[in-house]
This record gives C-alpha cells, sequence and structure tokens, in this order.
C-alpha cells in the first residue's frame, strides 16, 4: 500500500507494510502514538507469513498541532480504508491494535462480521467517568492540551516516541467514540484476544473486562504482570508477539 510520509516525521515513526501470505493483518496503534510502538509486534506477524498493514493515523507521529484538527471520524475512516484495501488482497484478515487503536479494532469488528480474529491490547473502549467534563472545562479555558499520556514503559531505558502533550479537543473525539461502545460491542462475533496490562496507567484495566464481557463471539484473555500501558515495548513484549501470532495463525488455519 502506497504511505503519504510527512516531511516532519518523527524517526521510527514511518507506517509500514509487509506482502506475504494470504491471511493478511492489520496493526493500529494508539492515540498520540504512532507505528514505532507497534513495529516489532507487526515483524513478528511478518515473521509468521501474513500480509501486513501498519499504518500511521491522521495526526500522529509528527507534532501534536497536526493532531489537534483531527479526531476520531479521522481515524477510524483511515482505518476503514487500510481493512477494505488489506481485505481486497487477503484471503482473511486479523486486526491488532494497542489503547485507542483497540477501540479501532472493537469498531471495525463491530462492522464487519468477516474479519477473521481481533487482538485488542490495553484498549479504551468506555468513557472514563467524569473526564469528559473536565476536559471540556479545560478547553472552556483556552488551553487545547494539557501532560502527555504517552510512553507508560515499566522497562527502565525504554521510551516510545509519542506526543509529550495530549490535544484535549481529539481527546474529547475518543471519549464521544468510546461512549456509543455499549452499543456496539455486542455485534463482535469474531474471535477476540484480549491483552490487559495488570498495572496500566492510561487506561483502566476494567475496560479489558467491560470488552470481554460484552461480546458476542469467543474471547481469550493474556493477562500482563510485569507491564505497563505500552505493553508491546515493555517486558512481556515478546510474551504478547508470541500469543498474538499464535492466534492469528489459529483464526486464519486454512487461509
Amino acid at each position: 500500500m502506497n504511505h503519504d510520509i510527512p516531511d516532519n516525521l518523527i524517526a521510527g515513526a514511518e507506517p509500514w507494510s509487509h506482502q506475504g501470505g494470504p491471511a493478511g493483518a492489520l496493526v493500529l496503534h494508539g492515540f498520540t502514538g504512532n507505528p514505532g510502538s507497534m513495529r516489532s509486534l507487526a515483524e513478528a506477524l511478518a515473521s509468521a507469513g501474513f500480509t501486513v498493514e501498519l499504518p500511521l493515523l491522521p495526526g500522529h507521529g509528527t507534532v501534536v498541532e497536526d493532531m489537534i484538527p483531527t479526531g476520531w471520524d479521522d481515524w477510524s475512516s483511515h482505518a476503514e480504508a487500510v481493512y477494505r484495501d488489506l481485505a481486497a488482497r487477503c484471503e482473511q484478515v486479523v486486526v491488532v491494535g494497542l489503547s485507542m487503536g483497540g477501540a479501532l479494532t472493537a469498531w471495525l469488528g463491530s462492522n464487519h462480521p468477516e474479519i477473521a480474529g481481533l487482538v485488542c491490547i490495553n484498549a479504551v473502549v468506555s468513557e472514563p467517568p467524569g473526564m469528559r467534563d473536565a476536559v471540556e472545562q479545560v478547553l472552556a479555558t483556552g488551553a487545547d492540551r494539557f501532560e502527555g499520556i504517552g510512553s507508560d514503559i515499566a522497562k527502565p531505558g525504554v521510551a516510545e516516541t509519542a506526543y509529550p502533550e495530549t490535544p484535549l479537543a481529539p481527546l474529547l473525539t475518543l471519549f464521544e467514540a468510546a461512549a456509543t461502545f455499549g452499543d456496539r460491542l455486542g455485534r463482535i462475533t469474531a474471535p477476540m484476544l484480549i491483552v490487559t496490562s495488570t498495572q496500566d496507567h492510561v487506561v483502566p484495566p476494567e475496560n479489558s473486562d467491560l470488552l470481554a464481557e460484552a461480546v458476542s463471539g469467543p474471547v481469550e484473555r493474556l493477562r500482563c504482570e510485569r507491564s505497563y500501558h505500552v505493553v508491546t515495548m515493555d517486558y512481556d513484549a515478546e510474551i504478547v508477539e508470541k500469543a498474538t501470532v499464535e492466534f492469528a495463525r489459529k483464526v486464519t488455519a486454512g487461509t
């Protein structure tokens, strides 16, 4: 797939594609993050023979000012377009996402019952109580950002190249989308692997429980005790990669 690369791209934040076999994997990064946080997992899927797309979501991977005019509709539309392109080239597709990417994974699963399997990693699927009001109050003061939420990683010496600040208007659209998920999750019938960091300082782990209880398809759980939110770059990264590859192979068996 052709990628438009911004001139001011953060080093390591480039989107990535790999042409493999007839089974595809769409891999989605999180809010204020970029493909760098998911690159190792995407490469593990590629090494397992999958055709892989790891897109850069709109407004991400450059400077926070580029993200401020974007929102859920932009990110979900881009994820949908990349999914359709990949599905047109592959017999079956698995979707994998971290945090907001996990929300996009669930959203795609609710729209596309043909998806072979879904992997939601520390996915945000509910609106944190009181957070929407708090963000609206800060926006009302004229501020457009607050302290960054990226790089929640337990492993020393490892850092995510997420934005150092959190843009508030885009965050509000994520909360608004999450508030509608209660009506969507029951539509999900594809097999799902839910990965949860028990020490997550960004997305409450209860989101994973809500997701597991709400979907209609079979659910597998993986709990990571040593890692924080960005588990794909943390102590348990290899465990997550192995579990994701095994799950993806299983749900696409025969492709």
